[in-house]
């Protein structure tokens, strides 16, 4: 075999390897490029919790709030509030959607049927509660059964799906978020009208933004640990 000689120590090497005996990376290193890898291939093809948080928390602020304002006096809110915040769960429901679909459209197999099945799981949620709803009114329901049940039902079915997403995704902070979720269905169901839409506003819409902050904080910290600069640093501490 033809041997190459390192000019600077007369020591020869055999092609393609380093003159130092080829000692390339150290497992260490290796070991942080390979989990680099896997959680940026993670980032891409999984819902991300920031955006999922931040357009449910909007949504539930917002359209409570709506809702809670213009009910103070009367009990009953404007029907321009109920409005926004149809709108806004529409909204939601559609981003997280579309969302869940297009991170996953590039897999192939499990992953993919997954985020398909649990995009459209929304829809399908929403959809029965409304035609739900729409039974209870026509058997009779009172106006304020009506609204505890509105409020109380669409919380369980949020909570519910994202305790399943937090299952699907092996996302902690999901269920976390989810389970909350049904905590607030409850102390809204028991505040009382109007009560109840300033409990989802706050309870509902905050703990989702709350969340969101979270998720960034753990994000930016994953992403600090494994950045290159601080490996080495840490090397050098050691």
């Amino acid at each position: 075999m033809t041997m190459a000689t390192d000019p600077t120590s007369g020591t020869s090497a055999e092609p393609g390897r380093p003159a130092d005996g080829g000692a390339g990376l150290d497992p260490a290193e290796t070991l942080r490029l390979i989990r680099q890898q896997q959680e940026a291939a993670r980032d891409a093809t999984e819902p991300d919790g920031r955006l999922l948080f931040g357009a449910w928390g909007l949504a539930w602020l917002i359209g409570y709030l709506a809702m809670w304002t213009t009910a103070r006096e009367t009990g009953a809110p404007e029907p321009w509030a109920g409005w926004v915040l149809a709108g806004c769960i529409v909204g939601a429901t559609t981003f997280t959607i579309v969302h869940s679909v297009t991170r996953t459209a590039g897999l192939r197999g499990d992953s993919a049927r997954i985020g398909a099945m649990y995009g459209w799981t929304w829809f399908l949620a929403f959809t029965a509660l409304g035609v739900m709803l729409g039974a209870m009114g026509a058997a009779g329901a009172s106006p304020q059964v009506m609204a505890i049940a509105a409020n109380g039902f669409a919380c369980v079915v949020v909570g519910l799906m994202y305790i399943a997403g937090g299952l699907l995704f092996e996302e902690i902070r999901m269920a976390a978020v989810g389970g909350w979720m049904l905590v607030a269905a409850v102390l809204a169901a028991f505040a009382g009208m109007p009560n109840t839409y300033l409990v989802m506003a706050v309870a509902g819409g905050g703990g989702f933004l709350a969340m969101a902050v979270v998720e960034q904080v753990f994000r930016t910290r994953r992403r600090s640990a494994g950045s290159p600069g601080r490996a080495e640093s840490g090397g050098q501490r050691a």
